[in-house]
């Protein structure tokens, strides 16, 4: 008979070859949880303690030392090209800013996108933190971007910089090949995205630094559509290409390789579109620099640092921008703008940090500015902008009303434009206000007889008034003669009558005397 036993199927199950004591090699899930949070507890506090007790550029150190012994036994070998150098921008740092632009994927977690309301298409950079791989002649190259901040003086500035990693046997690939490569293609890029910017000076953004704020610069002013005398002009345009050809020339004679121009004329005479004129046919940044801005001479070092090269410094109405103490002034110098640190700024040590500038200064007033801000050197070619001449009002009338050649009116429009002072902003916008021609150049044309009859006018009043001030004097030495004259009788009629009062008394003295005589005599 056959014993029926339960059957265990526990026994043939593949669980049974683990011990019983399973539970107390692997913990429950609270405990678990217990111990990573004891863990995580000791970690902060450890962080916590290296953070408070290890200054920052020790522990900058102890960091790097410990990456360098990781890549040491890794086999990897590690390039940082950080944002500045020192105080001044590292150029490594922008072209390769540049060259991963083109170098993103899909893949990447995290890009910034931008587009310019005229730009054609989107632009991509990397973000913080992001990585991008990168192969060069079969050799893989990983590049990560960085920031992070320091806190200098209360102050939290962000640091930026470069991280590239490869093989420790392709350093001579990298080095010598591949980041050379970089800058030239960075170069290339640049060359072909070419856009000139106008910047101008931004809200403190980081410690003590200064940061230049760009936009597109689309004036359209060009030496074609300047309103300027054709002598004048070809002369401008001359000196301009002979400076930027003669970079060996400066750098033979020993000078920077820059060259100031002074702009000065009443107002509307066109010296902020020859500026921007001398931007479009040269392609140079324009850098708008605002002295109100600027508290102290360190401060305009930093910002002539952060200058690019091919660019125009532009300060416009300079006699009025800023009242700088004079060269004379020490107590203090270091800690607020002066003279002498712009001086320095045009034409000192610190002027030779950057090829290719150009320094334009503009004013209404040129005898307002210090003789030592306009030698050459500083100055080197002084540009009069005067009112509109003939020349100047065709180039206006092809611009505004599309006249390329001869108009009626044109005869009577430059006898009255050598009698009056008109400049060419109050010309441009009297040609505006008709869209027939014919209309606009009549209304100019009465424009400039009102104009001339007003400033006959003027001219006739300031001549009676010249007058009035001169019959006026002469009335004033007229009258302070004729007090004198009055003056003079007076005392000539108090004396007379003083001699006259001495006279009397003396006649009657004498009268007496012989009185007293006779009387003696008589009575003897």
């Amino acid at each position: 008979m056959l014993s029926c036993k339960p059957s265990n199927h526990s026994s043939s199950s593949p669980f049974n070859k683990f011990p019983k004591s399973f539970s107390t090699i692997f913990p429950s899930g609270a405990s678990a949880f217990t111990t990573y949070a004891s863990i995580s507890a000791s970690l902060m506090l450890l962080r916590s303690i290296f953070n408070d007790l290890i200054p920052y550029p020790l522990r900058k150190h102890i960091v790097s030392a410990i990456s360098s012994l990781f890549c040491f036994f890794s086999g990897k070998q590690t390039i940082i090209i950080d944002q500045f150098d020192g105080i001044e921008p590292n150029h490594a740092f922008n072209a390769t800013e540049l060259y991963l632009s083109t170098k993103v994927s899909p893949n990447t977690k995290r890009l910034k996108v931008s587009k310019r309301i005229k730009d054609k298409g989107l632009s991509f950079k990397l973000d913080k933190g992001q990585r991008v791989t990168d192969s060069f002649n079969g050799v893989e190259l990983k590049w990560r971007h960085v920031c992070y901040g320091v806190e200098i003086k209360g102050n939290v500035t962000e640091k930026r910089y470069f991280m590239l990693r490869f093989k420790k046997n392709n350093g001579d690939l990298v080095m010598n090949s591949y980041l050379p490569f970089v800058l030239k293609s960075a170069e290339m890029i640049e060359n072909e995205m070419r856009v000139l910017k106008i910047h101008t000076l931004g809200n403190v953004r980081s410690g003590f630094k200064f940061k230049w704020e760009s936009i597109k610069l689309e004036h359209p002013s060009t030496f074609e559509t300047l309103a300027l005398d054709p002598e004048l002009k070809t002369m401008i345009i001359d000196d301009i290409n002979r400076f930027i050809r003669r970079k060996e020339f400066y750098k033979k004679v020993g000078r920077p390789w820059k060259r100031g121009y002074l702009l000065y004329g009443p107002p509307g005479t066109g010296k902020s579109s020859l500026v921007a004129a001398m931007a479009n046919y040269l392609k140079f940044d324009i850098y708008d620099l605002q002295l109100e801005n600027i508290k102290s001479d360190s401060d305009l070092r930093r910002l002539l640092l952060d200058i690019g090269n091919r660019s125009i410094l532009v300060i416009e109405d300079i006699d009025c921008t800023v009242n700088l103490p004079d060269r004379g002034h020490k107590r203090g110098q270091d800690k607020q703008l002066t003279l002498s640190g712009l001086l320095n700024f045009v034409d000192g040590l610190w002027s030779s940090c950057g090829d290719e500038r150009i320094i334009v200064l503009t004013t209404n007033h040129k005898h307002r500015l210090d003789p030592a801000l306009l030698r050459p050197g500083r100055m080197d070619l002084h540009i009069h902008l005067s009112y509109c001449g003939m020349h100047a009002f065709t180039v206006l009338a092809a611009n505004y009303l599309g006249i390329k050649g001869e108009h009626r009116l044109f005869g009577e429009i430059e006898v009255l434009l050598g009698a009056t002072k008109v400049t060419p902003a109050q010309v441009a916008e009297e040609l505006m206000k008709y869209e027939d021609v014919d209309v606009a150049v009549e209304g100019f044309l009465s424009f400039l007889k009102q104009r001339k009859m007003e400033e006959d006018k003027l001219e006739k009043d300031e001549a009676l008034k010249k007058v009035e001030d001169k019959e006026s004097r002469e009335l004033k030495i007229e009258h302070t003669y004729l007090k004198k004259d009055e003056a003079l009788k007076k005392a000539e009629v108090k004396e007379s009558r003083e001699l006259k009062i001495e006279h009397k008394y003396l006649k009657g003295e004498a009268s007496k005397k012989a009185e007293v005589k006779e009387s003696q005599e008589s009575q003897e």
